[in-house]
């Protein structure tokens, strides 16, 4: 906090957006200093990186939408045919009732037999084995209770009294004075011909030194970003120019080519030469057929003469009574009766 109330003509001055946005001080004149030509010697650098990268990625895309796309399609579709479907018709129809007739067999052969035994045969010997261990672990409970535990406390007490109350007064009133003398000495010892001139070169050499490396890291990479950005610009404008070049030089004439050469001249081909031959070949076509048509009417025409000529004329069929009702007789609008029920 400022005890000191600011004079009326000075102000301060306000900090950049950046040093707010990233919540450090000012930048001093060694960082403008390195900025500029770190950019530059950046942009020089990463410009011909950047077209190279745009044009790959441009025939990449390409290759992907021609050749790529469409040859793993033709893959996709013909490891279908080859190894999907026959591996899936040969699970269905040959591994899976196999499957299951050994799944059968070893139910049959191993399952049953083994819950035979293990019902008829190991269950009872299991129990007369739980029964005897049990017999035993009450055998060694009574040994543990009325033998062992009091020979335990009697040992017990004895070792406290011959190694545990010496080994304490020992340790406290030997040990711990002697091991915090030795280790006041080694920390002092340690402090005094290590730590000071590690903490000395610390905070007076690489303290320093990784403050200047760092503002030299944090422009190299500042630069290369924006020289990576004003390089995909370039490189877009570079591609848009030649891009507008190709279009004029190939593009364009090719289209004019089209339309003011070409369209006119296949136009007064098809007026001039294709539409009449169409139309001809339609007659040629249209005559044909009636020809055809007027030949296979005579063929019928002269096998229908032969056989009359040799079997006679065919017998007439007689006509069949349908009984169906005559017009006088129908069922009218008016009536409630039909042909079939009237008198």
């Amino acid at each position: 906090m400022d005890l000191e109330k600011p004079q009326a003509g000075h102000r301060k001055v306000p900090e950049g957006p950046e040093s707010r946005a990233h919540g450090r001080e000012p930048e001093g004149c060694l960082v403008v200093a390195i900025r500029l030509p770190v950019r530059i010697v950046a942009l020089v650098v990463v410009l011909p990186v950047r077209m190279v990268w745009d044009a790959l990625v441009v025939v990449g895309r390409m290759l992907r939408d021609t050749v790529l796309r469409p040859f793993g399609k033709a893959l996709a579709w013909l490891g279908k045919v080859l190894f999907v479907r026959p591996l899936g018709a040969l699970w269905r129809w040959v591994l899976v009732p196999v499957g299951r007739g050994l799944g059968r067999l070893v139910e049959w052969l191993v399952v049953v037999p083994a819950v035979w035994l293990y019902r008829r045969v190991l269950t009872p010997v299991g129990h007369g084995i739980a029964w005897l261990a049990r017999g035993l672990r009450a055998a060694l409970a009574w040994v543990h209770q009325r033998l062992l535990t009091p020979v335990g406390h009697g040992l017990r007490w004895l070792m406290r009294r011959l190694v545990v109350v010496p080994a304490v007064w020992v340790y406290r009133w030997v040990l711990a004075p002697a091991g915090r003398a030795v280790a006041w000495t080694v920390y002092w010892a340690g402090r005094v011909l290590f730590v000071l001139p590690v903490l000395a070169l610390w905070r007076w050499v690489l303290v320093p030194a990784g403050r200047v490396l760092a503002v030299v890291g944090r422009e190299v990479r500042t630069a290369l970003g924006h020289a990576w950005r004003v390089a995909g610009h370039l490189s877009l404008a570079v591609g848009r120019f030649l891009g507008a070049l190709f279009r004029w030089i190939f593009v364009e004439p090719v289209r004019w080519v089209y339309r003011s050469v070409l369209t006119p001249v296949g136009h007064v081909v098809r007026d001039a030469v294709l539409r009449p031959l169409t139309q001809a070949a339609r007659a040629v076509g249209r005559s044909g057929r009636q020809a055809l048509t007027a030949a296979r009417e005579s063929l019928r025409q002269a096998r229908y003469d032969v056989r009359r000529a040799l079997f006679g004329a065919p017998r007439e069929r007689a006509a069949v009574d349908r009984r169906e009702p005559a017009a006088r007789g129908a069922r009218t609008l008016g009536r409630s009766t039909t042909a079939l029920t009237k008198d």
